[in-house]
């Protein structure tokens, strides 16, 4: 009689016990599989704003360098880009020379050999140009230098930077958010004195 209630008892796992045990571990995998597509988003948005803050820095120092033509141009001064072509400026000069030297000068025309002022200006304006349009999705930028108030005041200029991005939403109303509007269109500002 021993012997057949120690067989009533059988050890190891249930079907039951066992199907818990893979319901819970598939809900894990499902969650790092979600953390892992955020992780990729994130890296992505950081990667497009930092190449952002590089461009618009370099903007920055193209124009630290060529100060004879952005601090004595004739102010206000304002340069739209929108994707990559220059779409309004205060200098017509600056974008006739612009477009072409995006389109015929080779890369190394002002290396090595003295420019004006104002082709220098153009070759930096048309090189960073085809730069953000490489680099950033649907770029739009705009250079604006107001007026100084006073007359010994340093010329101040605005670079404003915007590109679309693809978010992805960690739950539900993140979801219902972007729904609405798929593409972030997020905007750096950088200020320069040249």
């Amino acid at each position: 009689m021993k012997r057949a209630a120690a067989g009533a008892h059988s050890r190891g796992f249930s079907l039951v016990e066992v199907m818990v045990a893979v319901i819970v571990i598939c809900v894990g995998m499902l969650g790092i599989a979600k953390m892992e597509a955020l992780s990729v988003s994130n890296t992505t948005t950081a990667r497009l704003r930092s190449l952002a803050a590089i461009e618009a820095a370099s903007l920055a120092a193209a124009m630290h360098s060529n100060r004879q033509y952005w601090a004595n141009t004739a102010l206000p001064f304002d340069l739209a880009l929108n994707a990559g072509v220059i779409s309004s400026t205060s200098d017509p000069a600056l974008a006739t020379q612009a477009m072409t030297d995006a389109a015929t000068v080779p890369d190394d025309v002002c290396f090595g050999a003295q420019c004006a002022p104002l082709p220098l200006a153009a070759f930096d304006v048309a090189r960073w140009s085809t730069n953000l349009t490489g680099l950033l999705p649907n770029p739009t930028a705009n250079i604006n230098c107001p007026a100084s108030p006073g007359v010994a005041a340093p010329p101040t200029c605005t670079i404003t930077l915007s590109w679309s991005e693809k978010a992805v939403a960690i739950n539900q109303q993140e979801t219902t958010a972007l729904a609405n509007a798929q593409f972030q269109v997020p905007t750096y500002t950088l200020y320069v004195e040249p």
